[in-house]
């Protein structure tokens, strides 16, 4: 199994730039997630793969906001947009049951610049854990997506200057600790590559993205029980047209 993670910041943009359905379809995925859409209705939808089927949230509460899409060639056996009836209200959650497991696209609030959301965020990262924690009982679940935090110091390029910025707070690192414990899951990425310096996000500002000044906080969070079962987690920095890259985990399922 095959899953691709990209925080597209609008796909209709992106889709203007270049083909990007033929750009992910060169890595065969099986499923592709995406966060930030900005569609303002279903209709928006650009992307196309055949043999593949989508499945869209979008924002209720403002046009081109927020938004979350997966497309998938594996017909799911449900779908849900809510996280236990809640968080159904900007289109930031997708969850896909399979045979063999769960999985959940996530583009999870930002805390704003003046930290104002950062009740919202923490009550939001609980939910979703407390949600993984119940799917889990009767199936492994994998979390994919922009969670909008860098966990540890090595996930960014400046942690020193940034530890009151939004994506670097304690309280959002430790949120991001409270995920994993409370959901039985692992930071696949930094499980396997403990010292790798990698980042998923840059500012369009300062030539930050040619400098290589980002941050790593596009993530997937696995199971414990099928940590075993990856063959590959890879960000890929080549594919442009966003402030972030895609996220590519193999895995057998």
């Amino acid at each position: 199994m095959r899953i691709i993670s990209f925080n597209v910041n609008s796909l209709r943009a992106i889709c203007k730039k270049f083909d990007l359905s033929a750009q992910l379809k060169q890595y065969n995925p099986d499923i592709i997630m995406f966060q930030e859409t900005k569609f303002s209705s279903e209709e928006d939808n650009p992307f196309y793969l055949e043999n593949f089927e989508n499945f869209i949230n979008v924002s209720k509460i403002k046009k081109g906001y927020s938004g979350t899409m997966i497309s998938t060639r594996i017909k799911p056996i449900s779908v849900s947009y809510s996280l236990d009836g809640k968080y159904n209200d900007e289109g930031r959650i997708i969850i896909l049951e399979f045979e063999n497991f769960y999985l959940i696209n996530s583009y999870t609030p930002n805390s704003k610049e003046d930290l104002s959301r950062i009740p919202y965020r923490m009550d939001y990262d609980l939910t979703l854990a407390q949600t993984m924690q119940k799917l889990s009982r009767t199936k492994p679940v994998i979390l994919g997506g922009d969670l909008n935090v860098a966990p540890e110091r090595i996930d960014l390029k400046n942690p020193d200057t940034n530890q009151t910025n939004a994506g670097f707070t304690i309280e959002e690192r430790d949120s991001f600790k409270n995920i994993l414990k409370i959901s039985n899951t692992i930071d696949i990425f930094r499980y396997f590559h403990k010292d790798e310096v990698v980042y998923s996000w840059w500012s369009y500002r300062f030539s930050a993205r040619t400098k290589n000044i980002g941050w790593r906080i596009d993530h997937f969070l696995i199971s414990e029980i099928l940590k075993n079962k990856v063959n590959q987690i890879s960000y890929l920095n080549e594919i442009l047209g966003s402030d972030h890259c895609p996220v590519l985990i193999d895995i057998n399922l």
